[in-house]
């Protein structure tokens, strides 16, 4: 009898693993399968309606800015003049007699101020076509070349037709008047009102909202977020306003040694227009440019001023506010451009003024609330 063969030693897992594929049930990949494609058709379902979800927020934007850039405006404003309002509390101050004081006093200064700016504002908007017609012979010794580039090219290709230039006409009739100060008188009454009762009840409102909040945790939580996110905006948007008045007092300052006239209206435009980043600059540098050619005949006398100018806010905007606000409230100059196009063309002239105060307190609001940090990140310089 043949002896039987040893059984030899046991099969480790790694042997038949390596050569024989484990196979799946055909049930449970074709199950597999179906989840994913359910998962991709999921994703692309939540873009699609993500995307449907913000042009229905934009058309609603666009819809009610009567309503909205009023109550933007004053919460900016309440958010402002809250900490002087508050201190006053601390001090005993009630909030209704503080914000009373405060509006007033501010409502006097504003007052005064237009008061004084509106005849010169007037004058330049009545006297534009005059001074447009005697700005274009004083820039025809810059275009001259151009002109003779311009013949030139033309003698190649050809004669030209004559072209009639129609001068600019602006007219403003009484019925125009009319129909706009209501207007303008109950957008400023009620950002008036939006303003003092912020002051006044603010404070009321976000305790009742944290209140809200369910459990002992989320309530602290919530005013932790609540109270960092009003104290960084105040700050933010107090320190910018104290920054572009004293750009417009140097800048009025500074044109009143250069003999420009109305020197105070243009610092106010330069104050105004500096809570548009770049192109603000931009703008009141040319502004004064084109003012100063229309004053003085000689070319250096008639750009130094702009030039100037363009000195002052280049200094302000890379040295001054980076020092006082900080490298964490810097912005990103590409988030800023695509943020002022987006609410210039929603708003127009408000919504760029707006538009970095609001993108300043979404940065601000995206760094406290989880899962939107990313959106901080991105809009940081």
């Amino acid at each position: 009898m043949s002896e039987p063969e040893s059984p030899g030693p046991p099969a480790t897992p790694g042997d038949g693993a390596a050569m024989v594929p484990s196979r799946v049930p055909r049930g449970g990949l074709v199950r597999v399968q179906r989840a994913q494609s359910a998962r991709r058709h999921l994703r692309g379902i939540h873009i699609v309606l993500n995307v449907f979800l913000a042009l229905a927020l934009l058309y609603t934007v666009t819809l009610t800015k009567q309503l909205l850039i009023p109550l933007v405006l004053a919460s900016f404003i309440g958010l402002a003049l809250n900490p002087i309002v508050a201190r006053a509390a601390h001090l005993g101050i009630p909030r209704w007699l503080g914000a009373s004081v405060l509006m007033i006093g501010l409502i006097a200064a504003i007052g005064g101020g237009i008061g004084m700016l509106t005849q010169p504002a007037l004058g330049w908007f009545h006297e534009a076509p005059t001074a447009i017609r005697s700005f274009v012979p004083k820039l025809r010794a810059v275009t001259q070349p151009l002109e003779a580039a311009n013949r030139a090219t033309q003698s190649l290709t050809g004669p030209a037709r004559p072209q009639q230039v129609q001068q600019p006409s602006l007219s403003i009739t009484a019925w125009d008047i009319v129909a706009t100060t209501p207007k303008i008188l109950a957008g400023v009454l009620t950002v008036v009102l939006l303003v003092f009762f912020f002051l006044v009840y603010g404070d009321l409102m976000l305790r009742r909202l944290v209140q809200a909040s369910p459990g002992f945790g989320y309530k602290r939580h919530a005013v932790s977020i609540v109270r960092g996110i009003q104290y960084e905006v105040s700050r933010y948007i107090l320190t910018a306003l104290l920054i572009n008045v004293g750009l417009g007092a140097i800048t009025a300052g500074m044109l009143w040694l250069y003999h420009m006239p109305d020197p105070l209206l243009w610092g106010a435009v330069a104050m105004l227009a500096n809570f548009i980043p770049y192109v603000g600059a931009i703008t009141t540098t040319s502004v004064l440019a084109v003012v100063g050619l229309l004053n003085f005949n000689d070319a250096t006398s008639a750009l130094l001023p702009a030039l100037t100018f363009a000195g002052i806010t280049a200094f302000e905007g890379n040295v001054v506010t980076p020092l006082i606000q900080g490298h964490r409230m810097r912005l990103s100059p590409i988030a800023i451009l695509l943020w002022l196009l987006v609410w210039g063309w929603l708003w127009g002239i408000p919504g760029a003024l707006l538009a970095v105060p609001m993108l300043t307190s979404a940065k601000l609001v995206a760094e406290r609330v989880r899962g939107w940090q990313w959106f901080a990140r991105m809009v940081q310089r």
